[in-house]
């Protein structure tokens, strides 16, 4: 049931990755597939430690996305071998990362259920983070373009980037509503807003977004499911 603390919301902004479909498993299936790649050269461990340390550096250069993925498993690659990788071990690692952008678009449970419950009554956005052709190739792969009059494709979720997308779409804090899978960037930045942030966790999170915090605040809810948005909101 509708609360008098969101009946006041406009526009519902959806994160994409993990939050509309499946992504993050395949990042960590690929991961797998590399370090068994380099297993003559560092134990696994080692070299999932030594990737993310790259990616994260990479980040401010690359940003998100597969293709800053596949640059950073290269240099890690180099970096584990001292030198040593040969070419096909490199054409090999670029055969992860376009197998990876080939991967299916799989809408998690739930989804276009609630998007179709939901369309008419909400202003839909997505508001998502990651490379520019890659998320709008998924975008287009899902069959959900046509419930969203605003796709916004970042860098980075920051508060600046939510002010910027308040002032696109013309809509107050307090009538804006993010849902996403993390609470590092789909939900902080928007509380610290006066907007409002619904937290679905996805069973996989990124170790770059994860965060430990406890939120005390009447704009925020933890769902278990995206069809509690509906339910809550209508």
């Amino acid at each position: 049931m509708k609360s008098l603390i969101t009946s006041k919301i406009k526009v519902i902004a959806f994160d994409a990755d993990d939050t509309l479909w499946e992504n993050e498993q395949y990042f960590r299936e690929t991961e797998a597939r590399f370090c068994s790649l380099l297993e003559d050269f560092m134990p696994a461990h080692s070299i999932n430690r030594e990737l993310y340390a790259i990616e994260i550096k990479n980040l401010f250069w690359y940003g998100y996305g597969i293709k800053s993925f596949m640059l950073s498993m290269i240099e890690t690659a180099i970096k584990v071998s001292d030198g040593k990788i040969g070419v096909l071990a490199i054409d090999r690692i670029m055969q992860l990362g376009n197998e990876l952008l080939a991967k299916p678009v799989l809408l998690l449970e739930g989804v276009e259920e609630t998007l179709k419950t939901i369309e008419g009554k909400f202003k839909l956005v997505v508001a998502t983070k990651g490379d520019l052709l890659d998320q709008e190739r998924k975008l287009e792969k899902s069959g959900l373009a046509k419930y969203f009059h605003h796709v916004e494709i970042v860098s980075e979720k920051r508060e600046s980037d939510y002010k910027k997308l308040l002032k696109h779409l013309d809509v107050l804090p307090e009538e804006f509503l993010m849902v996403g899978n993390s609470i590092k960037s789909d939900i902080l930045p928007v509380l610290n807003l006066g907007a409002f942030g619904f937290h679905i966790p996805y069973h996989i999170t990124w170790e770059h977004e994860k965060i430990d915090i406890e939120i005390d605040n009447p704009n925020f809810r933890e769902l278990q499911s995206i069809r509690e948005v509906a339910e809550i909101l209508l």
